[in-house]
């Protein structure tokens, strides 16, 4: 049976984390890099990519950076070919890469728009990026994984694809109101479906494929917003950068041999109530 911590042992295996130059994919890569895979930093920020790779790189660890954007065919195709072209198999794919407007980012105009008046263009790049780009992603690697018969895909969901938003914890006093935007709960719904799908769409090929659904995770937000949300989960507070690295582990090694077709909540509690 050998022992456990050897199922979380990713030698001589090759990963790729699209968003790998975000918050999170950031961690997925050094996680993935610790556990001995060469892992391929995919960002569409291919400078912010190729400094993730450097440090950790400066780390002692094994990656390489290519920009990718992922509504684009020829672009994740190309992503692909890298990570082949470096060691010759592909074994894990993060699908990290999505649009999420945070309240203090460059999106943050949208949460001024109701449901009623929300932009139609806005809400199709979203689709694109989020529900497309995964789609053409999964299906890169799937002849891949397939002829080497080995393979774990991790798409990263997000607790508004499991419930719907609460948009009070995004109120402000005496500002007008502001909200998450549809488009994030649907196709963060959208993905747990295309999880379950192509899960048995491999059905005796060993390749599985699982999401994994993170809590809000603290990135310096205003006290405001931080007490709110934190008063929602049953820990009380948000989640660090990385405490969703034990997890993303899990579902990328053997330590989750039996598992496909599931997703993983790292929540905090919050839909537990």
């Amino acid at each position: 049976m050998g022992n456990i911590f050897d199922k979380f042992n990713l030698k001589d295996r090759t990963a790729i984390v699209t968003g790998g130059a975000g918050l999170l994919g950031k961690e997925f890569c050094r996680t993935l890099g610790q556990a001995g895979a060469l892992v391929v930093v995919a960002d569409l920020n291919e400078s912010a990519a190729q400094q993730v790779a450097e440090l950790l790189n400066h780390e002692g660890l094994r990656t390489c950076a290519v920009g990718v954007d992922v509504t684009k065919p020829e672009s994740v195709r190309a992503m692909v070919s890298a990570a082949l072209d470096a060691s010759g198999r592909l074994d894990v794919l993060v699908n990290s890469a999505a649009m999420d407007p945070k309240f203090d980012s460059s999106q943050q105009g949208q949460h001024n728009n109701n449901f009623e008046d929300y932009p139609v263009d806005a809400w199709r790049q979203a689709l694109d990026v989020n529900l497309t780009g995964m789609f053409l992603c999964c299906q890169a690697v799937s002849r891949p994984m397939v002829a080497q018969n080995y393979g774990s895909i991790i798409n990263i969901c997000s607790t508004y694809g499991l419930v719907g938003p609460d948009q009070r914890i995004y109120e402000r006093p005496g500002q007008p109101p502001q909200f998450k935007p549809a488009f994030y709960s649907v196709t963060k719904s959208g993905v747990l479906g295309m999880t379950r799908y192509l899960a048995t769409y491999f059905a005796g090929k060993n390749v599985r494929c699982n999401a994994l659904t993170p809590g809000g995770v603290y990135n310096n937000h205003d006290e405001l917003f931080t007490s709110n949300y934190s008063a929602r989960t049953v820990l009380g507070r948000m989640a660090q950068r990385d405490e969703m690295n034990g997890a993303l582990l899990y579902l990328a090694s053997d330590a989750s041999s039996y598992m496909t077709g599931s997703n993983l909540v790292v929540d905090g509690g919050w839909t537990a109530w």
